[in-house]
């Protein structure tokens, strides 16, 4: 996979998606994802896993350098 590939952009964004919220959450104790997603928890649990997935793949792309 090439550095500026679709999925790597996509996986980038997710996680900073993932930590802006944590952050929110650990000093503000305010969930931008759950306000967000708020009337449809389905749609806020795929939220969390794309996010999930993202980090995972970030996390194998790099230590696959």
């Amino acid at each position: 996979m090439k550095k500026g590939s679709a999925l790597n952009q996509t996986a980038w964004w997710l996680v900073m998606i993932g930590a802006v919220n944590w952050g929110l959450v650990g000093l503000f104790d305010w969930n931008l994802v759950n306000v967000v997603f708020d009337s449809v928890p389905l749609v806020e649990r795929i939220a969390y896993i794309l996010i999930g997935l993202g980090a995972l793949h970030m996390l194998f792309a790099h230590l696959k350098k």
